[in-house]
């Protein structure tokens, strides 16, 4: 899955368009290294997002074409949360 839509799936970010803003400004980096919106997400990613003034990290668990807002939390693990 791309990491725009995982993003967005998993409302790590609220829209589509938003977070392949975020990607294209820098501001998403998969593993260490910044990534495109492109980028196929794989379990175990760690995926940081630098947005706002808090940077997020976070572990993929799992990948699902479609989530319940309950479920979305359920895709990955939060490892930082400054």
């Amino acid at each position: 899955m791309r990491l725009d839509k995982y993003l967005k799936i998993t409302r790590l970010i609220k829209r589509r368009t938003v977070a392949n803003e975020a990607c294209d400004a820098g501001r998403v980096s998969v593993n260490g290294k910044p990534a495109r919106a492109s980028y196929e997400v794989r379990i175990g990613d760690e995926i940081e997002l630098a947005l706002g003034t808090r940077p997020v990290k976070v572990q993929v668990l799992s990948i699902n074409e479609y989530a319940k807002k309950e479920e979305a939390g359920l895709m990955y693990k939060l490892l930082s949360d400054a």
